[in-house]
């Protein structure tokens, strides 16, 4: 059983008037073990009142332990539990609010990041990548006639293809690269230290793994293909600029037919 600071404070206080207590009584002994030789001395009223002295001491000591156990150590005791209840609670209140907060950043349907996780993160990565002078790439992905797939396989089948579409980015991005879900059938890559060639191939391959998905609805199995729009940051502008940039390339792979990288 492992005991409290203040409990463990206390046995010491409490062994300490134990050991006072002994010596005291011992010593009121040994007073009466000589007061009949300092009686014929002339010294006899000094013996009984020092022994009277020590009698009283002793008797404080006993209050003092009696007092300590029956009434200090319950209130210490009642103390230590209420302590333990508050560190349980706000150790339950902390933990609730990592999971509040990983909540209000994660995307409920694919488990990937949010809008929110996205904006901030972006902003992060541009400040820190300003410092060393490297590139920072960009790359939005929109499902094409997702519209259709909801109206006619329904939204749960609807959600089966953002989930598939979620496990390939996941699969095929990096470790140190941001991935999110920005809303609807829209999604984000952002892939630091990457130059535009290296983007616009890593692109096509997520494109690609994309095209060769495929979901089952019953009899029907859905095939999937994505627009993709490129941004390479020209360490001058801000988040905001960088992302409309790399959202109107991807305004233009949607108007030169779909299934395609604009950079």
């Amino acid at each position: 059983m492992r005991f409290h600071k203040s409990e463990s404070a206390f046995f010491v206080f409490i062994a300490v008037i134990l050991v006072a207590g002994g010596l005291t009584f011992h010593a009121y002994g040994v007073l009466l073990s000589i007061a009949e030789l300092v009686s014929q001395i002339g010294h006899f009223n000094d013996v009984a009142y020092l022994s009277k002295l020590l009698f009283a001491v002793g008797m404080l000591l006993t209050t003092a332990l009696f007092f300590g156990i029956f009434f200090i150590y319950p209130m210490i005791r009642v103390q230590v539990r209420e302590e333990g209840k508050l560190r349980a609670m706000t150790a339950s209140l902390s933990a609730r609010s990592v999971t509040l907060e990983q909540a209000a950043l994660t995307d409920g349907l694919t488990g990937m990041q949010n809008r929110r996780y996205f904006d901030d993160a972006l902003r992060e990565y541009l400040e820190e990548f300003r410092r060393i002078d490297r590139p920072v790439g960009l790359m939005i992905l929109d499902l094409d006639h997702f519209k259709q797939v909801n109206d006619t396989h329904g939204h749960d089948v609807g959600d089966e293809v953002l989930r598939a579409v979620a496990g390939c980015l996941k699969d095929l991005t990096r470790y140190h690269d941001i991935v999110a879900r920005l809303g609807g059938e829209e999604f984000a890559v952002v892939a630091p230290n990457m130059e535009m060639d290296m983007m616009i191939r890593f692109a096509e391959r997520i494109r690609k793994a994309i095209s060769g998905l495929s979901v089952v609805s019953g009899n029907v199995r859905l095939k999937i293909t994505a627009s993709v729009g490129l941004a390479i940051w020209d360490r001058k502008e801000n988040a905001e600029s960088f992302y409309r940039r790399a959202d109107q390339h991807l305004y233009e792979a949607k108007k030169l037919g779909r299934n395609r990288v604009s950079a």
